[in-house]
């Protein structure tokens, strides 16, 4: 029975370590946490993933830059000190949980992944306080909604997989449903200054305004048939 038990045991183990059991090298942690993490955290390497382009228009104090989508991130990131913690992030989070899950394939002892990458980074006021408007201005937003047709508006980014997957429904619906919804892209590495004052921290986001006013939000992935729905 003491045999029966114990090898019952050792299968359930296995299952749940099959399944993906969260590694304890790994921390995903918030924004301010993340900041906290740094401070206390002497020499701390705190790692860029995103491209050079999204690296230049903003990113974290004493980040470097070392592409996940380049074909020498391995080379570039084993040249880190591996017993030392490291602080990987992107844009939304969904680059660096991969990165984290390389380092810890490649050995490094302790990694720290931010939760919602830059967004949610600046949506906590995290950023650095800028006077200068990046892409569309709040005035210019607000003039987009003057009409007496709904308005979608879809933020999305070039890198973004679920943005990628929804554009070519969206674009098709902005010349099929044109003289009920009025349906704006905004790219959102584009458009930050809107970005920030309306606080979006994940993306895909759609916002669905009629006479001004907010009737919809939605974050993420959401399928052609459900948004026509919303739309209707």
């Amino acid at each position: 029975m003491k045999l029966y038990f114990s090898s019952l045991l050792l299968i359930i183990l296995l299952t749940v370590n099959c399944k993906g059991q969260v590694s304890s090298i790994i921390e995903t942690i918030p924004a301010i946490t993340f900041a906290e993490k740094i401070k206390t955290t002497p020499n701390a390497p705190i790692i860029d993933i995103r491209t050079p382009e999204e690296y230049l228009s903003q990113h974290i104090e004493n980040a470097e830059n070392i592409n996940w989508n380049s074909d020498n991130f391995d080379i570039q990131i084993q040249k880190l000190d591996k017993t030392k913690p490291v602080f990987v992030y992107c844009m939304s989070g969904g680059r660096s949980k991969k990165a984290a899950a390389k380092l810890e394939e490649l050995g490094f002892s302790k990694i720290y992944d931010l939760e919602g990458g830059i967004l949610k980074w600046n949506s906590a006021g995290m950023d650095i306080p800028s006077d200068k408007t990046i892409g569309i201005s709040s005035k210019e937003y607000e003039e987009l909604l003057l009409t007496d047709k709904k308005v979608l508006v879809n933020f999305y980014a070039e890198w973004c997989a679920p943005c990628k997957k929804m554009a070519p429904y969206i674009k098709k619906m902005q010349s099929e449903i044109v003289d009920k919804v009025v349906i704006i892209r905004l790219n959102a590495d584009k458009n930050k200054t809107i970005i920030k004052e309306l606080k979006i921290d994940e993306l895909p986001t759609l916002i669905l305004y009629e006479n001004k006013e907010i009737k919809w939000k939605h974050s993420g992935f959401i399928s052609e048939e459900d948004l026509k729905k919303q739309l209707q």
